[in-house]
């Protein structure tokens, strides 16, 4: 939800995430790239006894977890209200937002993290 209306409205994302859009889009790449790299070195390491690929789809794109992570960082919303904007469960808002947070803190300098 909020991830559309940034798209369909770019001009309030610094009003809604803190960073104007072109920020967010550079963001949203270096984002991508670091969890890419993250995961296949997760791949290369690990000892499988199924098949790749199994298991249940995540309901929200890269970009709208990167997407919930900000607005949480700017908003300071409870995990209940997060889920609800983004159309998931408080559990697996607090779990995307924690599965994110060590990679935004890669990209991003400390100060404007916290």
């Amino acid at each position: 939800m909020v991830f559309d209306y940034i798209e369909k409205y770019p001009h309030r994302t610094k009003q809604i995430l803190g960073i104007s859009y072109e920020q967010l889009q550079t963001l949203l790449e270096c984002a991508q790239k670091r969890h890419k790299e993250i995961k296949e070195k997760q791949e290369s390491q690990k000892i499988r006894i199924n098949a790749s690929g199994g298991g249940r789809p995540t309901k929200l794109s890269i970009q709208e977890q990167v997407c919930l992570c900000l607005f949480y960082l700017r908003q300071m919303p409870t995990f209940q209200v997060l889920g609800m904007l983004f159309g998931v469960s408080k559990t697996e808002a607090n779990d995307t937002f924690h599965d994110w947070i060590p990679i935004l803190r890669d990209i991003l300098p400390s100060s404007l993290l916290e």
